[in-house]
């Protein structure tokens, strides 16, 4: 993690080690243990908008620690990240690479969370239960407090908009999640990476390029 966020969880840790411990004990998880925490490795100031996603992949290989990315190269695309990928392109008119590479998002200022960081594989929403939320929740409400109406936070799908409350005067962008059995009723149409960035210029912050 980076510093910033070392501090801001700084009284999660004992929960983070008993989180640990119970990933040690437990059957083979998603993403591998040094990508659980990728999320939070740039400074909470770089951060303009927070994509909040529910868990990660759980098709082995899939996930990589940032929600809804995978590694360059993967394929087929996961479902939900194919349907991204539309929106992005009848959103902004944007030529997308067979890739999906999300991870060009990052210098940008976008921050890829789940909000559960790991998943059993081949179990999705296994880890659902597991007490993520509560570091989540931790990080989202920082993060909120720190930067205020300068966040623009994206919630997909209602596991990501239980974090509503906790967002403070952020600017909010929420819509139905983008798998296969929401997408038609919200997701598509929602233009959410336009939204996002009219929300910025607002507050004098850069625009993101979502070229991916």
């Amino acid at each position: 993690m980076h510093p910033t966020w070392q501090l801001a969880l700084a009284d999660a840790r004992d929960l983070l080690l008993l989180l640990e411990m119970k990933l040690i004990s437990g059957q083979e998880y998603a993403p591998i243990a040094q990508r659980v925490m990728r999320a939070f490795q740039n400074s909470m100031d770089d951060v303009k908008v927070l994509i909040v996603g529910q868990d990660p992949y759980p098709t082995r290989g899939h996930a990589v620690g940032l929600a809804f990315a995978v590694e360059a190269g993967t394929g087929p695309l996961p479902p939900s990240l194919q349907n991204i990928l539309t929106e992005l392109k009848d959103d902004l008119g944007k030529t997308v690479s067979a890739s999906g590479d999300l991870t060009r998002w990052l210098p940008e200022g976008v921050m890829l969370m789940n909000r559960h960081l790991t998943v059993p594989v081949g179990n999705a929403g296994g880890h659902m239960d597991l007490g993520w939320d509560a570091i989540t929740d931790k990080a989202v409400a920082a993060l909120a407090e720190r930067l205020g109406e300068k966040l623009v936070v994206i919630l997909w799908g209602k596991e990501a908009q239980s974090l509503e409350s906790l967002l403070g005067s952020a600017q909010i962008i929420k819509s139905a999640h983008p798998s296969p059995l929401s997408a038609r009723r919200g997701f598509f149409g929602s233009k959410p990476f336009s939204k996002a960035n009219d929300a910025l210029r607002k507050v004098g912050r850069l625009p993101i390029d979502w070229s991916c």
